[in-house]
């Protein structure tokens, strides 16, 4: 298990745990960001990251796609 912002670009990969307080996985869950859902990272850029994930893309720091495990 490793955090999504250690995923390198065009890589599927299963969302294993969502970590931080409650607000947070609350806020992710809200992005599609659900625990065995797929997550493909789009691109990085100067730590912020584009995903896509359920058929969007979403743009994420990487602050909180260090407390997405995959």
């Amino acid at each position: 298990m490793m955090p999504l912002s250690m995923s390198g670009a065009g890589e599927a990969q299963i969302i294993k745990k969502i970590g931080g307080k409650e607000e947070v996985r609350s806020f992710l869950e809200k992005l599609g960001f659900v625990v065995g859902t797929e997550v493909t990272v789009i691109s990085e850029i100067a730590g912020n990251m584009i995903v896509n994930v359920k058929g969007a893309r979403v743009a994420i720091g990487k602050d909180m796609a260090n407390k997405i495990m995959v």
